[in-house]
């Protein structure tokens, strides 16, 4: 039976107004007082703890929170950049969360490790982010391994680069040590015990605004989605850094998974079984998301700035004023004072090639440290993979072994890359 063009505006008209009505319904349900995670209000009055947290003087309203990712990739710098971010006191921030999903689906099963693609997760990688940003961190149970029991768990990837997840209310003892600088991996984990969850839900709501840092979303088009979700406010800091900065950090951090380019690093001669997707791969993303970001879509627009490593490097306090004011909020002195201590370490080699996420390092020296490291050869195959996106970004190429070791001769050309209007 055929349907009339009446029916159909019909049809049409009532699917328009079940989505509007969803879409309102499930906005207002996060927009109240510690509403989103946890709803803590319908605790027992008597639990004074958490009344307190769920006063209304702890919690921002909607249009005051800041929804704020780090996208960037694998030894960009983002483990430093992050900490910028987690030195805000009414900033919740969480280091790479969307390593428990990449975690939670290539460990399920060695057909499925082998049939992964690197977009396959995509779904679930934003899943994940808007759960966060509304401080729902029941969702990120479903993925970390072993299962927490009772909101609990002591698995939480990388927790102690977190002040939030390292002091009141998640953990009492660590009001005095976040006072006197950054948890390390030893302390927070040992002093704070199993992560709770419920706790750091509140905490995050009392914070207000949510900082995530992540490497494994391959391009900045892949979070248009997110962009636009009318619950979020979504600013975009892309960082990118040299690739041959990027490779020579990899074979350092990651060895065993290098060992090919170590061999060609030292010999000179690059070995037949040598790897070159993954930089390749590195580089087609960062020149795709940088063409993406300066292109100035309108889904992207005000909601986007690139930052180049060298640039934060060299100019530490200058470019953390630019990222700070880009994202809304002001940044205070205990910012500052952790950027004059953590960008300077009086001529000591930089602790970069001693711990895979140390942020402590004089940061004009890291980031020049891989032209004294990476072999001319190397390096010249990696400026004809990687062409464009040096071109594009300000890096120069270098056409000698002098000229590759010349410190003094700078290779990072002076860009002005303006936040989007």
């Amino acid at each position: 039976m055929e349907c009339s063009w009446k029916t159909v505006l019909l049809l049409v008209c009532a699917s328009i107004g079940v989505q509007y009505t969803a879409i309102r319904t499930l906005r207002d349900s996060l927009s109240g007082p510690c509403q989103g995670a946890y709803h803590c209000r319908t605790r027992k009055p008597r639990d004074s703890k958490w009344r307190a947290l769920c006063d209304d003087s702890w919690v921002p309203t909607e249009s005051s929170q800041k929804h704020i990712l780090l996208f960037a990739t694998t030894r960009s710098g983002s483990s430093f950049t992050g900490q910028l971010l987690n030195q805000h006191p009414g900033v919740f921030y969480v280091f790479e969360p969307l390593y428990h999903v990449q975690q939670a689906f290539t460990n399920s099963s060695s057909r499925l490790r082998r049939t992964l693609d690197r977009r396959a997760l995509l779904g679930a990688y934003r899943d994940l982010l808007l759960n966060l940003y509304t401080c729902d961190l029941r969702f990120i149970e479903n993925y970390i391994r072993p299962e927490p029991q009772d909101h609990v768990t002591g698995a939480f990837f990388r927790r102690s680069s977190s002040h939030a997840l390292c002091s009141p209310p998640v953990c009492p003892e660590g009001a005095a040590r976040i006072a006197k600088g950054s948890p390390d991996e030893i302390w927070c984990p040992k002093q704070c015990g199993a992560l709770n969850l419920t706790l750091a839900s509140l905490s995050c709501l009392s914070r207000g605004n949510v900082a995530i840092k992540t490497v494994r979303v391959p391009e900045v088009g892949d979070l248009r989605t997110l962009t636009e979700d009318p619950r979020l406010d979504l600013k975009i800091i892309h960082l990118v850094r040299d690739p041959r900065a990027i490779l020579a950090s990899r074979m350092m951090a990651f060895s065993d998974q290098f060992r090919a380019w170590k061999v060609w690093n030292a010999t000179g001669r690059q070995p037949r079984y040598v790897d070159l997707s993954q930089i390749t791969t590195t580089c087609k993303d960062m020149l795709a998301s940088t063409e993406t970001g300066l292109q100035r879509p309108t889904w992207l627009r005000g909601r986007y700035l690139l930052v180049r490593y060298e640039d934060l490097a060299f100019n530490p306090m200058e470019k953390a004023t630019e990222i700070y004011r880009f994202v809304g909020l002001e940044m205070g002195d205990r910012v500052r004072s952790w950027i004059a201590h953590n960008t300077n370490s009086n001529g000591s080699p930089p602790s970069e090639w001693n711990y895979r996420y140390s942020t402590t390092r004089d940061s004009r020296v890291t980031a020049e440290t891989w032209r004294l490291r990476l072999g001319f050869d190397i390096v010249r195959t990696l400026q004809d993979l990687c062409n464009d996106t040096l071109t594009l970004l300000g890096y120069k190429q270098v056409h000698s072994l002098a000229e590759l070791r010349n410190i003094s001769l700078s290779l990072v050309e002076p860009r002005t890359f303006q936040p989007m209007r």
